[in-house]
């Protein structure tokens, strides 16, 4: 804000300005000027012709970001779609796993539905094979033992009849000796006559 002080007489404010600054600046006004304006300038130019100039700069950013930005655009688009194709296909590896994950589940259930069934069968096995060789070795006994019994049987018969053999064999050599002694050749002549008749 200028100070009232440096105001002029007419109201307006005074430039301060160095002494070398007043001998380059001479401003003639000439007769009928008196009411005009200086426009300032810079660099030789005029402000439309800056202002023209700062719109077709930001016209040109405004295009080349417009192609940057549809560059970023499609190269996050691009990567974007990368991103869900690998979602799509993260997602379909996930449902085929699950679907395999549930089948090895069922197998493994049948499996052990399976050993299940195999064990019981194979425990009944067990348990016939048992069984079997308990009856098949109780009747093998009975059979050994029934053996054993009959060749005792035979025995005890053959010696039996062995003995029979000799006291038979032992009686008739008494006999013999004994009909020797008591017989004469008169009683064996009556005797034979007697077989005889009876034949």
């Amino acid at each position: 804000m200028a100070n009232p002080q440096s105001m002029s007489g007419n109201g307006l404010p005074e430039v301060i300005a160095t002494d070398a600054a007043q001998e380059n600046l001479a401003v003639t006004i000439e007769d009928g000027q008196a009411g005009e304006h200086l426009e300032p300038t810079l660099m030789g130019m005029e402000p439309y012709q800056w202002v023209s100039i700062a719109m077709l700069v930001l016209l040109i950013i405004a295009f080349a970001g417009a192609k940057v930005h549809k560059t970023i655009a499609g190269g996050l688009d691009n990567k974007i779609k990368a991103i869900r194709d690998n979602l799509d296909e993260a997602k379909a590896l996930r449902a085929e796993a699950e679907t395999l994950r549930a089948e090895y589940a069922a197998k493994i259930a049948g499996a052990e539905k399976d050993a299940e069934a195999m064990l019981e069968n194979a425990q009944r096995e067990a348990d016939g094979i048992v069984a079997k060789a308990k009856d098949d070795t109780t009747a093998m006994i009975a059979r050994r033992e029934r053996m054993a019994q009959d060749k005792i049987s035979a025995a005890e018969r053959q010696a039996v009849d062995e003995l029979r053999a000799r006291a038979a064999d032992a009686s008739t050599a008494a006999a013999a000796k004994l009909i020797a002694v008591n017989h004469d050749a008169a009683a064996d002549r009556a005797l034979a006559d007697e077989v005889i008749g009876q034949i």
